[in-house]
């Protein structure tokens, strides 16, 4: 890897630039271009047909704009057009937009796709950039600036044929990025004295990042240039296309909308030449999550996957931003118990989303919390029971937690996998619920007298028995009547709740048991919550002398 043969690249010298200054309060004008740009970027562009289905969901989702193809690139791209039109698709409130290049012959076609559309944005481009005129066309600064123009004078005289009331112009300055800035204004001034546009009507004039060659603040200088050079600038509406051969076309997106864009074109999931496009999907929940009305619908994320994944032939990454399947979820211990905490504490201000590590709300895009916290060897305490109490309506002690939480990271260690919730709960009753070896209780009676007396039958190693106890309430009691046959033991907590409602409900007791100052843990389940004590004391007893019998084998 030799880096010497590449060259930073010089920023422009804006030293009073305003847009740091500045915040999006509002949403932009958006413009979908999946199906022009992000079609010929897919190794199999789409069908016809493909091409409608994906159309009519960019009009769910609440697109007013959406770039429909290069009409005069190919049959197919014209034809598309002509259903549109033909076929009446676009709603009155929607306009659709088409590119070509400043070709005379390109031009032409693409107004005769056209004819009959009720509004359509005509997109006229030319690449500017230093390296495109030396490298591609060989042409001079004047060459260029006059190919832009034999452009534009071409769309007036188009547009007169077919109604100019019905056309709205756009011109980008392709890779202007990589074009001299004070050249990049001179062309674009030039294209608007030939349009000469009005408060009725506007003309858009789109700054295209083509190739990422800068940070995106580099970017944001670039856009607030020309915003305070054109001309004519309230009669134009400034848009952005930024791609993403940096990784950072969403953040340039953003900043150069703080540097005065009023439009931005982009994909869904951010499909595109190269690395891509910047990703509307992303730019839009980015502005949502600071309590911007975005003007578009994303509620159904799901569903607008499958329709993406099934045209495109694309998958989108689960760590995708907002849509990825694995965007709510957290592993990490501390991730999950904070989350939980957050959920928790929603309840007491419902209007207000604070989730600690979630930035918006799962269900507003029709997701659930049900896959928000998942277990594997990384969770911890607070995700454990999150997903037990979710479920199954467990409310585990906060030290008995700790217990389980070493518990699962061991099981899903030695395993390598992931735990589901049935899993976590056979995990949880197998390693606490109603343990019956070497000690079972078979039944109980509570005797009159002065003070709590039990008479327990138990069996333990296989010999049945009856035991009494005498204490100063009835688990005191059973608890006097079980050390003398088996061990000495302190009770230090129990908390008990109903896992269900109504008759038929069942109890769950939870115990932790002081055993030579080694705390130890046991629950109980039944219909009874008197039962489910006694089962609560035995599960931990159990748990006691096998940790008891497992210390007597390793010496």
């Amino acid at each position: 890897m030799d880096h010497t043969k590449y060259r930073a690249f010089k920023p422009l010298d804006l030293p009073d630039r305003q847009w740091p200054f500045r915040t999006i309060t509002a949403a932009p004008i958006w413009c979908s271009v999946d199906l022009r740009d992000g079609n010929q970027a897919l190794e199999v562009p789409m069908a016809l047909e493909q091409k409608l289905e994906f159309y009519q969901y960019l009009l769910r989702t609440g697109f007013k704009e959406i770039e429909v193809g290069f009409p005069a690139a190919s049959n197919t791209e014209f034809q598309f057009t002509r259903a549109l039109i033909e076929r009446d698709l676009i709603p009155g409130d929607v306009v659709i937009q088409v590119l070509t290049q400043s070709r005379e012959h390109l031009i032409r076609r693409t107004f005769e796709s056209l004819a009959g559309a009720r509004k359509a944005i005509v997109h006229l481009y030319n690449s500017t950039s230093a390296l495109q005129r030396e490298v591609v066309f060989g042409k001079s600064r004047e060459e260029i600036k006059e190919l832009a123009a034999f452009g534009a004078r071409l769309f007036n005289e188009f547009a007169e044929q077919y109604g100019r009331e019905k056309f709205i112009f756009e011109y980008s300055p392709e890779s202007f990025t990589g074009t001299e800035m004070d050249y990049a204004m001179e062309v674009c001034n030039e294209v608007l004295r030939i349009w000469k546009p009005d408060a009725a009507h506007k003309v858009i004039i789109n700054l295209p990042s083509t190739v990422e060659m800068a940070t995106p603040n580099v970017y944001a200088d670039q856009v607030e240039y020309m915003c305070r050079h054109l001309e004519q600038r309230e009669n134009v509406i400034v848009s952005l296309h930024a791609h993403n051969d940096r990784g950072t076309a969403v953040a340039a997106t953003e900043l150069a909308l703080m540097a005065g864009a009023e439009r931005v074109e982009g994909t869904l999931f951010g499909n595109g030449e190269r690395t891509g496009n910047a990703d509307i999907l992303t730019i839009a929940m980015n502005l949502y999550s600071q309590g911007v009305d975005i003007k578009l619908d994303f509620s159904e994320l799901d569903e607008l996957m499958e329709m993406y994944e099934k045209s495109t032939g694309m998958n989108v990454h689960p760590r995708h931003p907002y849509a990825g399947a694995l965007v709510y979820t957290a592993f990490s211990g501390s991730h999950q118990d904070a989350i939980n905490k957050g959920l928790n504490r929603l309840k007491s201000h419902p209007d207000r989303w604070e989730v600690p590590y979630l930035p918006i709300d799962p269900m507003d895009v029709g997701r659930s919390y049900d896959p928000i916290i998942r277990i594997n060897s990384q969770s911890g305490k607070g995700g454990v029971a999150y997903i037990l109490e979710r479920h199954y309506g467990l409310q585990i002690p906060k030290k008995m937690r700790q217990h389980f939480g070493e518990v699962v990271t061991g099981v899903s260690d030695a395993q390598s996998k992931e735990l589901l919730p049935d899993e976590l709960y056979t995990l949880f009753r197998k390693e606490y619920v109603n343990i019956e070896k070497p000690l079972q209780l078979l039944s109980y009676t509570e005797l009159p007298d002065d003070e709590t007396m039990v008479e327990a039958k138990i069996l333990l190693n296989g010999s049945e028995r009856v035991i009494r106890g005498v204490g100063n309430g009835f688990i005191s009691a059973f608890c006097n009547a079980v050390m003398p046959e088996t061990l000495e033991f302190e009770i230090k907590y129990y908390s008990e709740h109903s896992l269900e409602y109504g008759s038929k409900s069942r109890a769950i007791t939870y115990m932790e048991i002081s055993v030579d100052g080694t705390l130890v843990y046991g629950a109980g389940i039944s219909s009874s919550i008197s039962t489910s004590s006694l089962r609560a004391i035995v599960s931990a007893v159990n748990k006691a002398l096998a940790a008891k019998e497992a210390r007597g084998c390793e010496k």
